[in-house]
C-alpha cells in the first residue's frame, strides 16, 4: 500500500515538474534612486537663486518615500523654515506633484483630501516632485523667502541645475 502511494508520488512529480510544488517568486521592482550628490547640487543651487536675490532660506529633499535625503540652512534663514521645508517637500515626492497643485487640487468643494489622514501634508507653494521622466524620485522644497511663489522660484532653480541628470 505505502509502495503505491510512494509510486504514485513519483508519477505526479515526474508529470508535473519538481517545481509545480515551488511557490511563485515575488515580483520585482526597478526604480531610480536620487543620489546623495545630486541632492545636494540642487539644494546648493537652490538657496544660491534665493541667496542671489536677498532671500535666507532652507532647502529639503527627500526621496521618493519622503524620507529626508538632505536638508541645507541657508546662512540667516529662520528656524522654522526646517519643518516647513520638510513638510513640503514631502507633500511633492508623496503626491507626485507640486504643492500648489496639490494645494488647488485639495481647495475645491467635495475634493478628497489626502491630508486629513496623513498630518504631514502640506498646502502652499513652495515644493515641486523631482521625476526622471515621469518617475517621481523625490521632492525638492525651500522657505524663507518672502511668499511661496519665491520658494517654489528657487526650488525650480535647484532642479533646473541637475534635469539634464535626470534623463
Amino acid at each position: 500500500m505505502i509502495r503505491n502511494y510512494a509510486l504514485a508520488a513519483t508519477a505526479v512529480v515526474a508529470l508535473t515538474g519538481g517545481n509545480a510544488w515551488a511557490a511563485d517568486p515575488l515580483p520585482s521592482e526597478n526604480h531610480k534612486v536620487l543620489t546623495a550628490a545630486l541632492a545636494l547640487e540642487a539644494a546648493q543651487a537652490a538657496v544660491a537663486a534665493c541667496k542671489q536675490q536677498g532671500y535666507n532660506v532652507t532647502v529639503t529633499i527627500v526621496d521618493r518615500a519622503g524620507a529626508v535625503k538632505l536638508i541645507l540652512v541657508g546662512d540667516g534663514a529662520r528656524p522654522l523654515t526646517l519643518e516647513v521645508t520638510r513638510r513640503k517637500a514631502y507633500t511633492s515626492a508623496m503626491q507626485r506633484v507640486s504643492t500648489g497643485d496639490y494645494t488647488k487640487r485639495v481647495s475645491t468643494p467635495g475634493a478628497f483630501n489626502p491630508g486629513m489622514y496623513d498630518k504631514e501634508l502640506t498646502t502652499g507653494l513652495g515644493g515641486l516632485p523631482i521625476k526622471a521622466g515621469e518617475d517621481t524620485i523625490g521632492g525638492i522644497s525651500a522657505a524663507g523667502a518672502p511668499g511661496g511663489d519665491k520658494d517654489e522660484a528657487c526650488a525650480n532653480a535647484g532642479l533646473a541645475k541637475i534635469s539634464d541628470q535626470l534623463k
